[in-house]
């Protein structure tokens, strides 16, 4: 009996669960968050192999992510990873090529969801629903003359 019971919850559980992460929405979500994780990676080597040296070399051939300002005297080294191991300080070349990187991206999305807006087919407009008030009462007007006037 009891083990029955437990098969029972076991295979009910198993539904719940197949139910949920089959549905569309779930799957569709972790489909995009698999996706948007590839595409985050590709847009990263965009940016850090591509747009960012080109920067660089426009500021003086420097690397645009080893901008910082040290926070502690301690701090001598002209790398950014030598300077964090010395002590704290400021990466705003870092946070620059993040906020790069974000706009980058913001700016692909902005433009595949106008594609996509594109290529949706405009739906037609529903059928009306019925006769507006309006059609009802010309209706009753033609059907009052009709019973006026037999022809």
């Amino acid at each position: 009996m009891a083990t029955e019971v437990a098969t029972e919850t076991v295979r009910k559980e198993w539904n719940d669960f197949k139910s949920f992460a089959f549905k569309g929405n779930a799957f569709d979500l972790a489909v995009g968050v698999i996706v948007g994780a590839a595409f985050g990676r590709i847009v990263d080597g965009i940016v850090n192999l591509l747009i960012m040296p080109i920067i660089g070399a426009l500021t003086g051939g420097l690397n645009f992510d080893d901008y910082f300002l040290p926070l502690n005297a301690n701090v001598t080294a002209t790398t950014l990873a030598a300077a964090q191991k010395q002590g704290a300080v400021l990466a705003y070349g870092a946070f620059i090529t993040v906020v790069i990187n974000f706009l980058l991206v913001a700016f692909v999305l902005f433009q595949l969801v106008k594609v996509s807006n594109r290529m949706k087919k405009a739906e037609p407009p529903p059928p009306p629903a019925g006769p507006t008030r309006s059609e009802e009462l010309l209706a009753e007007i033609r059907d009052a003359l009709k019973d006026r006037n037999p022809a």
